[in-house]
This record gives structure tokens, C-alpha cells and sequence, in this order.
């Protein structure tokens, strides 16, 4: 059975690999544009930086060196249930210089479109077990963010050996290029 978290709780992942799912859908009042959210993955060691160029996974480079951590592919609309986008995590694979993986949601072009994940609505973040298929962790994100362009919406770190998961919930207004800034 799944346990669902709240912003700022912290949880131990039990299984070597796993895959983070991403979905939301977009409210009905459009924009005029379509919506185009991107699930980014950064690779951290001890200082909080970016271990490489390597180590930023997201839609233009889907995998990681030893591909420890593999993006499945942008989907570019956010229809339909379950899952949007797919992230899967072998921790047997990670470097032993690598202590946090942080999970970014960015709209591309939210900007020029007008666009901020106040018109963003049932979004979440699951864990599940690859081998069994078990969600494990799920996280839901409640706020309402009418300003943001940008939330970091969790982070996997390791602490004493053992990695943990945290629902971290934090919006920004801004976009992939200032999540890179903050870790280069």
C-alpha cells in the first residue's frame, strides 16, 4: 500500500529500482496556447551542484552516464490518466559521488504563453517499485501556485547509506535555465 505524503515529509525508499511518475492535467480556461509540462532530474553530490552536464536529465538528454537514472520521453500535452512523464532510477547504477536527485517540473515557454501551475491542477509525484510494479510514495501537490512557472517537486537523497525520499512542494517563477544556475 502506497503512502501518500504531505509537503515536507520524508520517507525511506525500499527498493534498489524504482520509477518516479509525474502526471497533471491543465485547467479547461485555456490560454491559447497548449500546455507543455517537462520533468527534469538533477544529479547532485555533497555541495548541491550538478555532478556534470551528464548528470541533468531532462528532454534533450534522456539518460545519465551507466544510465542510473533514465528519462522516458516528453509528453508534450499532459492528456489522459496516470502517468505523463517517466523517470526510472536504478541507485545500484549511481555514482558513489552522487548524495540527492532533485525532481523539477517546468511548463516550457511559460512566458511567452502566459502560462504558471495556478492553471495546473491534479499534479503528483509517485514512486513505484519497477520490479513489482508497487506504488510505494505518492506525493500530491496541493498549493496553488498562481505565479510560478516552476516547482521543484521532490528530492531523493541519501543519508547514512540508505536513500530517502522528501515531498519538497517549493514553486518557483522562473524556469529550467534558473534550476540550472542554482545547481551549476
Amino acid at each position: 500500500m502506497a503512502i501518500n505524503l504531505q509537503k515536507g515529509q520524508r520517507e525511506n525508499i525500499n527498493a534498489p529500482k524504482f520509477t518516479i511518475g509525474l502526471g497533471w492535467d491543465t485547467n479547461s480556461s485555456s490560454t491559447g496556447s497548449a500546455f507543455d509540462l517537462d520533468a527534469s532530474v538533477f544529479i547532485l553530490g555533497e555541495d548541491k551542484k550538478i555532478l556534470s552536464d551528464q548528470h541533468f536529465i531532462f528532454y534533450n538528454n534522456l539518460k545519465s552516464p551507466n544510465e542510473a537514472v533514465v528519462h522516458t520521453g516528453d509528453n508534450l500535452t499532459g492528456d489522459g490518466d496516470g502517468d505523463d512523464e517517466q523517470i526510472i532510477v536504478d541507485l545500484a547504477k549511481i555514482e558513489d559521488t552522487a548524495t540527492e536527485i532533485c525532481i523539477v517540473i517546468t511548463i516550457h515557454d511559460a512566458i511567452s504563453r502566459g502560462q504558471n501551475f495556478g492553471q495546473v491542477r491534479n499534479s503528483f509525484m509517485r514512486i513505484l517499485d519497477t520490479v513489482s510494479n508497487e506504488e510505494l510514495l505518492k506525493y500530491e501537490l496541493e498549493e496553488d501556485f498562481s505565479i510560478e512557472t516552476a516547482v521543484e517537486f521532490g528530492r531523493i537523497y541519501k543519508r547514512n547509506g540508505e536513500w530517502k525520499f522528501e515531498a519538497v512542494g517549493m514553486g518557483m517563477k522562473g524556469g529550467l535555465e534558473d534550476y540550472l544556475k542554482k545547481y551549476n
